[in-house]
């Protein structure tokens, strides 16, 4: 434009007075014309390496189809961001790749198709994620798909919705009634009623849990007391509510289980029920109370509230009709000490029998190895602010906890004490209150070849603890472990998703060792070229299972969850130091 501008100007300037001068420069007009258009100069078209790229696609329902608007698609380092227009659409252009970067961080573009299933772009390296209120990642991604033009469908699971309505018998508004709801997931590989939340009901006694993904749940609501201001001045009868499992069952075990797909929504209503409750006492006795903590399990299950009365009355509260388990736990400032009684309420105000509170239990770990190779003992240090510990032997690489196998709370676990002195290795748990246990061992060297406690193999039951009793583990460890190489028996076809994903993208091979047999269940992802390798396993016969996603809520410790699996698969046996090679068919659609 430049050079057009100059010749123009000099052909007005010379034009009635140099005709032919005006001759030439307008031939040179011609050239330069006919020049530009053959060869486009450098600064205005760039080398086909340094032209714009672009990423573009669409953020879908899962359950639907239906595009979402408005939705927030980035890249996880933030360099590329924007919102879907109302077609659910968005478009990036990339920047340009860094020549000096390594080839192994360039060539893909990820998004959110699963947990470890790359969604692959040319280009420079990018995870893409998409979001929106109402919305969860597809933990799955079948719906996750790219065309040859590089078009992305992204897939966002609706949320499911739990709305009811909590009604008196009185007539009155149930407002401010605590609701909470229970979910069915899998803890330490067994299904658990695990707490999910609670909301309060509004002055129409309405309540709505929101956010809440695809699974199995159920509700409860608190104890609701009548909070009627003349009953205190008269001393007249108190008036409560109790807990009322949906839709109106007497405790957690039989209660309705709610099951939610996604996108759905339930209504769960509930009625309560007003009782006479009746003043209750419980003298406690044993060591020093500096802060105890009551729980109340009573015919309705988990839910009624006592107290502890600092002057003298022991634990004390209100109850309706009923028999009742009262436990206390008492956190002293160096030991901890619990009690458990049990409690009729039978229409007037009741007493039960004194509570005393005895010291924990105690559990010690006698370790054996059997170790064959000669890497050093690992070492560990330790410090509790005022000391620093040098950690041998097992000490340094078993660590041993407890969780509770019954408490829907999942509260009263134990871990091993902090060294005594310099040349404490001892595995030792205190202060383990009563109940049942699973004990768990995850060694960082060797394997768990036994754990007993008397007749009990701990490795498949849960111990017993009783009140003030000192107990021991025997473990034995070993480190002649197997090792497993693998591959896809269908790796040759291409999966649903991009071809350029590999046909075994987002795989996670299971091995799940049998109910009767010893290890631990291990997991290991498939590469893109169909193949897997697990370099330590313990020895022992496991289910192998191929499955298109990881598998979060598999139940692997729980027989009866994992029937549905008995038909899958494969069962291998793998002995001692074994080096096995083995193929595997994926699972389709087992998720």
């Amino acid at each position: 434009m430049f050079l057009l501008g100059t010749s123009m100007r000099r052909f007005v300037r010379f034009g009635s007075s140099q005709p032919d001068t005006a001759m030439s420069w307008f031939k040179v007009l011609l050239l330069l014309l006919t020049i530009r258009a053959v060869f486009p100069l450098r600064a205005q078209i760039a080398p086909p390496n340094e032209q714009p790229r672009t990423v573009h696609g669409v953020v879908v329902n899962a359950v639907t189809g239906a595009p979402i608007p408005r939705a927030l698609v980035r890249s996880v380092d933030d360099r590329l961001a924007g919102l879907t227009n109302g077609s659910g659409e968005f478009e990036f252009t990339l920047p340009q790749p860094d020549p000096n970067a390594p080839a192994a961080m360039g060539g893909s573009i990820y998004t959110n198709v699963g947990p470890g299933r790359p969604f692959r772009f040319g280009g420079d390296q990018f995870w893409i994620t998409a979001s929106k209120p109402g919305f969860f990642e597809d933990a799955n991604g079948r719906q996750a798909i790219r065309n040859n033009e590089g078009e992305i469908a992204i897939s966002l699971v609706p949320e499911a919705l739990i709305k009811g309505r909590v009604t008196l018998s009185t007539g009155d508004a149930a407002s401010g009634v605590t609701v909470q709801i229970y979910l069915r997931s899998v803890m330490d590989g067994l299904w658990q009623w695990l707490p999910r939340g609670e909301v309060r009901t509004n002055s129409a006694g309405e309540f709505r849990f929101a956010e809440l993904q695809a699974g199995s749940y159920k509700l409860v609501t608190h104890e609701y007391m009548d909070n009627d201001p003349l009953i205190p001045l008269t001393g007249g009868q108190v008036y409560g509510f109790p807990p009322v499992y949906y839709p109106g069952a007497p405790d957690l075990a039989s209660a309705a289980i709610i099951e939610l797909a996604a996108g759905q929504t339930v209504e769960a209503n509930v009625a309560l029920v007003r009782q006479p409750y009746y003043r209750v006492r419980i003298p406690v006795a044993g060591a020093s109370v500096s802060g105890l903590s009551v729980t109340v399990e009573g015919q309705h299950g988990p839910g009624y509230s006592l107290g502890y009365s600092r002057n003298g009355d022991g634990i004390t509260g209100l109850l309706p009709n009923g028999n009742y388990v009262v436990e206390a736990t008492n956190y002293g400032m160096n030991a901890l000490t619990s009690g458990k009684v049990n409690l009729t309420v039978s229409g007037r105000a009741s007493e039960g029998p004194t509570m005393t509170l005895v010291p924990g239990s105690s559990i010690s770990f006698d370790v054996k190895t059997e170790f064959s190779s000669n890497q050093p003992a690992p070492e560990f240090i330790q410090g509790d602010g005022k000391h620093t510990y040098h950690l041998h032997g097992p000490r340094a690489y078993l660590n041993p906890n407890l969780e509770p196998a019954d408490r829907v709370e999942r509260r009263g676990g134990a871990s091993i004490r902090p060294p005594q002195g310099p040349n404490d290795d001892s595995l030792v748990m205190e202060n383990v209150l009563p109940g049942r246990y699973w004990v768990q061992l995850n060694p960082t060297q060797g394997y768990v070849a036994s754990a007993t406690m008397g007749t009990t193999d701990v490795m498949r039951e849960p111990v017993v603890i009783d009140a003030g009793s000192n107990l021991q583990i025997e473990v034995k460890l070993r480190d002649d472990f197997a090792e497993v190489d693998g591959s896809l028996a269908n790796a040759g076809t291409p999966s649903s998703a991009s071809e350029s994903e590999g046909p075994s993208a987002g795989t996670w091979v299971y091995f799940v060792p049998l109910p009767d047999s010893t290890g631990q269940v291990q997991q290991v992802y498939v590469s893109n070229d169909g193949k897997f390798s697990l370099q330590g396993i313990a020895p022992g016969t496991y289910r192998v299972l191929a499955l298109a996603s990881q598998q979060p809520n598999l139940p692997y410790r729980d027989p009866v969850g994992m029937k549905a699996y008995e038909t899958k698969g494969q069962v291998i046996t793998l002995s001692p130091g074994q080096k096995a090679t083995i193929q595997v068919q994926a699972l389709a659609g087992a998720d």
